[in-house]
């Protein structure tokens, strides 16, 4: 099931609704959201009015999660070119909820920072007990010269707008292996990043694993589990984003986002 909060045409309001096709499909119950979907385990079909997947405005599928777990240096040839170690132990982050944004949301770079970066990244959501319910593409925006010069990353990776995600979550019975999806990046229609999940260094168990042994995971939560290779920041020389840039991410079986820069 592809769960997914849109606006209809002609209307205001958010709706949740199950993607179908080139359709989504409202829930019937008015009240229904996609959290309380994931946080009950309730997989029935939506059966309320259908609209044409393009002629809707599609919203993050949860609005402003509880907490964005992000996950640093988590492939190898990340690692490479960014000159860094891989880690013994998960290197873990934090974004505000507020970092949140649609999947086609205009990603505004504040005037403090210089050198913004794109990171495509597979999203795990969580569901109820700590179980994984399911998947999203994300992109994990990053101000490189914040992240350099401040060793608490808030700034460089919690703005406002720095994590576009969706475009619906696809739940895990339908993506199967987390760890078998290619993973690409363009930027203005150029290939920058294409790999596959099966290089993460932290498997999706092992990620939920390590934050549950402090943190409690809640439904809604978001975990974004690292870049490959291929960022701005890794190119010489580096290539840092500019207004008017588009950054598309897509992910086999979960679709793609698409973005632009302001």
């Amino acid at each position: 099931m592809r769960l997914a909060t849109f606006i209809a045409p002609g209307s205001s309001t958010a709706t949740a609704g199950e993607v179908r096709g080139e359709e989504v499909i409202a829930f019937a119950d008015e009240d229904a959201t996609v959290l309380g979907r994931l946080a009950g385990g309730d997989l029935t079909p939506a059966d309320g009015p259908a609209f044409d997947l393009a002629e809707v405005s599609l919203l993050a599928p949860i609005p402003q999660p509880r907490a964005i777990f992000g996950i640093g240096l988590n492939y190898a040839d990340h690692i490479a070119e960014m000159g860094g170690q891989r880690p013994e132990r998960p290197v873990i982050f934090l974004k505000l909820p507020s970092s949140a944004a649609s999947p086609s949301a205009r990603v505004r770079c504040p005037a403090a920072v210089r050198r913004l970066d794109y990171e495509g990244e597979l999203a795990v959501v969580m569901g109820a007990a700590g179980q994984v319910a399911g998947y999203a593409v994300a992109d994990d925006v990053s101000a490189r010269d914040l992240q350099k010069r401040e060793p608490q990353w808030v700034r460089a990776k919690g703005a406002d707008g720095f994590c576009p995600y969706g475009p619906w979550i696809t739940t895990a019975d339908e993506v199967g292996d987390p760890h078998a999806l290619q993973i690409r990046t363009w930027v203005n229609g150029e290939l920058r990043q294409d790999s596959s999940t099966s290089n993460l260094i932290f498997s999706v168990p092992e990620l939920v694993a390590f934050i549950g042994e402090t943190c409690t995971l809640e439904p809604g939560d978001l975990i974004l589990t690292g870049t490959p290779s291929g960022v701005g920041m890794g190119m010489t020389p580096p290539r840092f984003l500019a207004s008017g840039d588009v950054v598309r991410i897509e992910i086999e079986r979960l679709g793609a986002i698409e973005h632009s820069i302001a």
